[in-house]
């Protein structure tokens, strides 16, 4: 056994090891994403650049006082939207519901929201 192990250990010594190197002469740099973007990516970039850092709306929006009467307002550009709800800090889980235009919904731990029409941000 002994001996096999010490032929395999020599013949792994005797190839041609691969050797990787760097180039440090090239100072090249990646092109602007502007310059080939094109349909929604580039409107996306366009408002990005005007200052809207978030022009489809998909960013974490702090709860309101999520009453019956002063829901959250959470804007959708369709006539329904999917609404994730961390109801305690503590919790690792998410409370998925769907909202609808006109309804006010409820959530299981008695948060209430309500969908709005969103603006449009290209616009």
């Amino acid at each position: 056994m002994a001996g096999v192990l010490a032929r395999s250990m020599l013949n792994l010594a005797r190839r041609p090891s691969l050797m990787v190197s760097t180039m440090r002469g090239a100072q090249k740099m990646m092109a602007d994403p502007m310059e080939h973007a094109t349909g929604l990516e580039r409107k996306e970039l366009e408002a990005i650049a005007k200052g809207n850092p978030d022009p489809f709306q998909m960013s974490v929006q702090k709860k309101g006082a999520g009453t019956r009467d002063s829901p959250t307002l959470v804007p959708s550009f369709h006539e329904m939207r999917l609404v994730g709800c961390c109801c305690h800090e503590d919790t690792f889980y998410v409370n998925f519901l769907w909202l609808y235009k006109g309804d006010n919904k409820r959530c299981e731990c008695g948060h209430w929201y309500k969908l709005i029409e969103a603006k449009d941000p290209f616009k």
